[in-house]
């Protein structure tokens, strides 16, 4: 290993170390999907069952088990945390920069250290690393899968070929039929752009799929066989129900996709918007087979981009993590019109280092103001991100001005991605955790507690429920759905919402305990029945 080898090594590990474990628990599991797969995973390691996910002893057979799996294997490691819950995530994001890595630096030497660092800085990789769910499993293992897929086009090695089976394997393990379906997609239009439809029938190697359903079939049969409703549940309703109908209440704008995209793969919009203009505006111009002009990866990582994005705006269910897979395309966009520009047609355009700088500017800057503006005078936080906007811009593009701009340009911008992920873990992780966090309401109530208590919630949403559930590791009841504990219990409310819970309780005596302000909360003990 030379020492150049051994610096992209270092640079690669203290990166990805940075971008996706720091900070893992500095603020607790939000939303509903988080606490909820991370429930799932523990129930499965405490009944010890590698088949059935559940969740309050129910089978919840919503996704696969690549992720429940993984989570399994931190748990017992670890022991069981939030921080646990979301290292698989991490883990898969780290994975996947190296593969990355390796795949630039077989393919297209001289910018691999680049696009990987490209890669491990976008928004979108940097969020989805740090959330216990299976986008980043699927995002992961589907980029193994269609780098392999190139690397077998290119060099006609049957080795890649059976590793893009298998990794589209573990990519339908994470999420679904998904996998096989974008990356079938993918394949076919890149072969009928480019004329070349016998790539289609080359890729359906007899061999490779009789390792996808090696890989695949034993955990869908053996969950099929345990829950007969899994076709129902799974297929039926949360892929096709939900690709086709508003059953889970995720309505968007058939343009959502657009922005989501845009923005995951911060700080490097502009440019990877750049770079799809010119690719198309090249492939518009020549009007000859895209594979012979030299620039097939270019092509390949467009579709690769644009086909994920197109094929979630067309369905009626719609949640930002769907186009995860499509963001390392982008990136990889980005770190090919570098690589180009560097070996071919000079410096970029002015307006787009201008337009980039002020991206790379903006980006911490608004983050310290929004963070900072709650804990400080608004005076002092306005005053603390101009300056830090200022000093970003004019810095950043006199550096990309200069004769070393381009050598510049990963570097300059990931000082912008650093103090922008510290500014979030260091002044944001607390009003976060506040805010979006079931963590400190659970820790509110054990430190109030004489005994454990079993806990309802009247009027709350469902991140708190599914919170609550993990933090405390039981189930909740809901008393809209005439949950009501028999016995005494906890109960969480919205603020000002003593008088509905007569309607459910009766005569049974209730007592305000507290308040969580920050979510608008208030908990009540609620005596058992009949006293």
């Amino acid at each position: 290993m030379n020492s150049r080898t051994r610096t992209d090594w270092l640079l690669l590990a203290g990166f990805c170390i940075f971008l996706f474990f720091y900070g893992l628990g500095q603020f607790g599991l939000m939303g509903a999907d988080e606490p909820r797969y991370a429930q799932v995973a523990r129930e499965m390691l405490e009944r010890q069952d590698w088949i059935t996910p559940t969740l309050g002893g129910k089978a919840w057979l919503e996704k696969p088990a690549l992720y429940y799996w993984q989570a399994m294997l931190a748990y017992r490691v670890f022991g069981v945390s939030d921080w646990a819950a979301r290292l698989p995530s991490a883990l898969d994001a780290s994975l996947m920069v190296l593969g990355v890595y390796l795949f630039l630096r077989r393919f297209r030497a001289g910018f691999h250290l680049d696009g990987a660092l490209i890669t491990a800085s976008a928004a979108g990789v940097v969020g989805f690393a740090h959330a216990a769910s299976p986008d980043m499993p699927l995002a992961a293992m589907f980029t193994f899968a269609m780098l392999a897929w190139y690397a077998w086009w290119e060099t006609s090695k049957r080795l890649y070929l059976a590793a893009f089976y298998a990794f589209l394997a573990l990519a339908t393990l994470a999420k679904g039929p998904v996998a096989p379906v974008l990356g079938g997609a993918i394949i076919v239009l890149l072969a009928i752009v480019a004329r070349k439809t016998r790539i289609i029938l080359t890729t359906l190697w007899i061999p490779g799929m009789v390792l996808f359903f090696l890989i695949t079939l034993p955990w869908y049969v053996a969950v099929q066989i345990r829950n007969p409703e899994f076709f129902r549940v799974f297929i039926l309703e949360h892929n096709f129900a939900r690709f086709g109908s508003n059953l889970y209440h995720h309505r968007q704008p058939f343009w959502f996709y657009i922005p989501v995209a845009l923005l995951a793969v911060l700080p490097w919009t502009v440019v990877m918007a750049t770079g799809v203009v010119e690719i198309v505006r090249a492939w518009w111009s020549e009007r000859t087979a895209l594979l012979d002009m030299g620039d097939a990866l270019n092509v390949f990582l467009t579709l690769w981009l644009i086909v994920p994005v197109l094929f979630f705006s067309l369905s009626q269910s719609k949640l930002p993590g769907y186009i995860l897979p499509a963001l390392p395309a982008g990136t990889l966009l980005v770190a090919e019109y570098l690589r180009q520009h560097a070996e071919d047609e000079g410096p970029p355009a002015r307006w787009m280092v201008g337009l980039h700088a002020l991206t790379c500017a903006m980006l911490p800057a608004i983050t310290v103001w929004y963070f900072l503006h709650n804990v400080a005078p608004k005076t002092t936080s306005t005053v603390a991100a101009s300056l830090l906007a200022l000093i970003f811009l004019v810095g950043i593009t006199v550096t990309l001005r200069s004769q070393l701009g381009l050598r510049m340009f990963r570097f300059v911008t990931l000082i912008s991605v650093v103090i922008t992920i510290g500014a979030v873990i260091k002044i944001g992780a607390p009003q976060i955790d506040a805010r979006l966090s079931a963590r400190p309401l659970a820790l509110q109530l054990a430190q109030m507690e004489t005994r454990p208590l079993s806990v309802a919630v009247l009027g709350v949403k469902r991140e708190t429920e599914y919170g609550l559930a993990f933090y405390r590791n039981q189930t909740i009841s809901r008393y809209e759905l005439r949950q009501v504990p028999y016995e005494e219990h906890l109960l969480i409310t919205p603020e000002h919402a003593r008088n509905a819970i007569g309607q459910f309780v009766g005569s049974r005596r209730v007592a305000h305990l507290g308040t969580f302000a920050s979510q608008g909360l208030e908990y009540y003990w609620v005596a058992k029945a009949g006293n």
